[in-house]
């Protein structure tokens, strides 16, 4: 990532990410080696999370030499650190305006394919016999307000008519009823789909399948310098090299937009910030009201997300925040940590065993992007999926990998995520975009 936008204390590939997931995690057993010599392949591709390892299965697949280099370990960004929520919502658009925007048709494939994401995730669970810790069903949004209640009836009957989405619209007294009580929950709207999983045992898991498959991953392999020159990609790291014909950018958030320079300008890096507790006891849970297994999140611009893990821990997070430096972490952990107290009270004395932070990634457009970045379609990319990544990574690594070895075409992947990554207006000026944004944000929140 370019310097101007995050800070660099967000980059420390030499260190693992003090999360929960990483003390949890199953290892990797595959003593994946740095690249310290020059290699050719058909594809290169950069990122070893959740997108990048989906792509290198499927091209490996294909019979394709494929050659991924991570800068870190397996799942250091932002697939091994997120909520590990595979649910619907990777954009930012609503559904209203894209619909004006692309059509109709084109939204409703869009939302299907949301529902194809999920299911991907179980079916490479099971595919590949990944220990992801899957649990719970379905997602539940949370109204912050009384008043959001209504607008909640009224997403009940567009999401029906639009989409055929059947929910379910919970009235405040009947939040206990459920196990989802908090004093400040006024009700909630629940879809059916969605699951919890690890996210980092998810990742692992991909990896080993996709070196299974032949695909070679290469560990502490980060890029310093990219050639091109008559139709060759050379990807330079310290050690060593690898020449491809066609590259894919795999990095979302952590897009190094100095070396990837078709990227720069169009990504917006944004922090979200997870605690977890200790494991809570039944009477714990029951004081508080909190049992449900489902995924939840507030209805928040600024929105906090949150569930129960199998093993009785509770994780919080949150978006917001614009710095990124490792000074910053200890404020952001107290404001984080205050908020949760507020949501769940009855666990105020909880101790709190694990906290970090990490990337997501936002478009200019509000929707995720899969395709080509240059004419003569050598360098691809897939990405932005607006902090919700684990199912759409899945299906849009997958998608990228066959739009590359052309066993799909662009008809057969929704438009609204293949038209274009648009470049911000002024993108130096992004961290101020995103500072403007959450004041914005704020206000709206309280009203």
């Amino acid at each position: 990532m370019a310097r101007s936008v995050v800070h660099k204390d967000a980059l420390h590939f030499d260190r693992p990410v003090e999360s929960y997931w990483e003390v949890s995690a199953d290892p990797l057993n595959l003593n994946l080696p740095s690249l310290n010599q020059d290699r050719f392949c058909d594809v290169a591709i950069i990122g070893g999370g959740i997108t990048g390892l989906s792509a290198a299965i499927e091209l490996a697949q294909q019979g394709l030499d494929v050659c991924l280099l991570e800068a870190a370990s397996i799942g250091w960004g932002a697939s091994g650190r997120n909520g590990g929520f595979a649910c619907h919502g990777s954009h930012k658009l609503p559904y209203t305006s894209m619909v004006a925007t692309y059509g109709l048709e084109a939204t409703r494939h869009y939302y299907n394919t949301m529902h194809a994401s999920i299911d991907l995730v179980s079916e490479n669970c099971a595919a590949f016999e990944i220990d992801a810790w899957q649990y719970g069903r379905g997602e539940v949004r949370l109204a912050h307000l009384p008043h959001r209640l209504d607008q909640f009836r009224e997403e009940q009957r567009y999401l029906k008519a639009t989409f055929g989405e059947q929910t379910t619209l919970l009235e405040r007294d009947e939040l206990h009823e459920r196990g989802l009580g908090g004093p400040q929950f006024h009700g909630a709207l629940v879809m059916q789909n969605g699951f919890g999983i690890h996210p980092l045992n998810y990742s692992r898991g991909l990896a080993r399948a996709a070196h299974k498959l032949g695909a070679k991953l290469y560990s502490n392999a980060r890029i310093i310098r990219w050639e091109e020159n008559e139709g060759q990609h050379r990807l330079y790291t310290e050690r060593g090299k690898v020449s491809a014909r066609r590259v894919l950018v795999a990095t979302n958030g952590y897009t190094p937009e100095d070396v990837s320079a078709r990227h720069a300008g169009r990504i917006l890096p944004a922090l979200s910030s997870i605690i977890v507790t200790r494991p809570l006891t039944e009477e714990e849970k029951a004081e508080q009201g909190w049992t449900s297994a489902q995924l939840a999140y507030d209805d928040r611009n600024l929105l906090h997300y949150f569930r129960q893990l199998p093993n009785n821990r509770f994780l919080f997070g949150g978006r917001g925040g614009t710095d990124a430096s490792d000074t910053s972490a200890a404020a952001i952990q107290k404001k984080l940590t205050t908020t949760f107290q507020s949501y769940f009270p009855a666990w105020r004395n909880v101790d709190i065993t694990h906290f970090w932070r990490g990337l997501v990634c936002l478009a200019y457009d509000g929707v995720p992007y899969i395709g080509p970045l240059d004419q003569d379609k050598t360098i691809w990319t897939a990405l932005a999926y607006h902090g919700n990544g684990v199912a759409t990574g899945s299906w849009s690594g997958r998608a990228v990998a066959r739009l590359m070895a052309g066993k799909v075409t662009n008809n057969e992947v929704p438009t609204v995520v293949t038209r274009r990554l648009a470049k911000f207006p002024l993108p130096l000026f992004r961290p101020l975009y995103l500072k403007g944004a959450y004041v914005w944000f704020g206000w709206q929140d309280s009203r």
